[in-house]
């Protein structure tokens, strides 16, 4: 297929949105990425971020969408917000789900090449006894199924609504991403919680993938022939005790080493709760998150490697590695 001349990226502040802006910028592609304020990835150089035609708006204010999309060929869709609490629900599923229909409304409008969108696995469902999940499971109602699943799942409703107007366009389904970014924030707050001593672990078992890895298989099907496909993208499956052992060995901190039960679980997202209502900061543990983190789930990927020739993931103990030292690095340039 023709390459693109040029690609709008939504969620581009993001933690992923910056990694696939700089691969793109990396294989000099001309990319313009939408962004609220002024507020740039500080965890991607300035170097990147300078070669970017940065656009102010928002996926839910349609005439900023539609400037945003002038003279593009190709959208990466990357936006949305990632929750599990109750207070961020309606923004979440404006963002996401109407937020999405938006992005394929103006591509069909203003004649798009191709759409990539950004998916979850979550958006594949989870189901109570967890096991084996691939492409071509179907979504079923069930109580591990997270509000943030639910509004994923919804969006991806208006992709394939897209593709049977016309858009062609191929949605990518990760798994829990990893990697060196703002470890306030999305998934990156793994690697806060066990610096800090987070002294609990569950039995669940999760899928894991590099940052840059999700980022690179993103371009790769944005510039194949790949259409009306999905694709999970998963490096691996670990139990989550596993996860938080090799990140705390990394940062030379303790084990966690109190393994957490359901009636703990229970207890214990209802005492962040409280916390969080009596000093404002999020909870640690929710009643959506303490039922994800107890599910035992194995995200398949040999769809993506049969599709993309050449194509690994990065090993988890590398991509932790890596993150740990950069954290850490960050840590020490902070510190008098």
């Amino acid at each position: 297929m023709n390459l693109p001349a040029k690609i709008l990226i939504t969620g581009g502040t993001g933690f992923l949105g910056s990694y696939i802006i700089k691969q793109l910028v990396e294989k000099n592609y001309a990319v313009r990425a939408i962004r609220r304020g002024n507020k740039l990835p500080t965890w991607i150089s300035k170097e990147i971020t300078d070669k970017v035609e940065w656009v102010e708006g928002d996926i839910l204010d349609v005439v900023a969408l539609q400037d945003a999309m002038e003279g593009v060929d190709t959208v990466i869709h990357s936006a949305a917000i990632v929750s599990f609490l109750r207070k961020d629900r309606e923004q979440m599923y404006q963002v996401n789900v109407e937020g999405t229909a938006n992005v394929v409304n103006m591509a069909l409008e203003k004649n798009v090449s191709r759409l990539v969108h950004i998916s979850s696995v979550a958006a594949l469902g989870r189901t109570a006894g967890g096991g084996h999940v691939n492409e071509e499971k179907k979504w079923e109602e069930s109580k591990v199924n997270t509000h943030y699943a639910k509004s994923k799942f919804k969006a991806e409703l208006h992709v394939w609504r897209g593709v049977s107007e016309g858009l062609d366009a191929v949605i990518l389904n990760p798994s829990t991403i990893l990697g060196f970014g703002d470890w306030h924030s999305s998934s990156c707050a793994i690697f806060k919680q066990v610096y800090e001593g987070f002294n609990w672990y569950t039995p669940g078992i999760n899928g894991f993938v590099d940052v840059e890895d999700v980022a690179k298989a993103v371009i790769h099907c944005m510039e194949s022939d790949i259409s009306e496909q999905r694709f999970i993208i998963n490096g691996d499956t670990w139990p989550f005790k596993k996860l938080q052992d090799t990140i705390a060995d990394n940062f030379k901190k303790k084990r966690p080493g109190r393994k957490t039960t359901p009636f703990l679980l229970a207890i214990a997202w209802r005492l962040e709760k409280v916390k969080s209502l009596l000093t404002g900061k999020k909870p640690l543990l929710t009643k959506e998150s303490a039922r994800v983190a107890q599910s035992q789930t194995f995200f398949e990927n040999d769809k993506i490697l049969k599709a993309l020739p050449g194509f690994s993931f990065t090993p988890l103990e590398e991509t932790i590695e890596n993150a740990c030292k950069k954290y850490l690095g960050t840590i020490n340039a902070v510190q008098p």
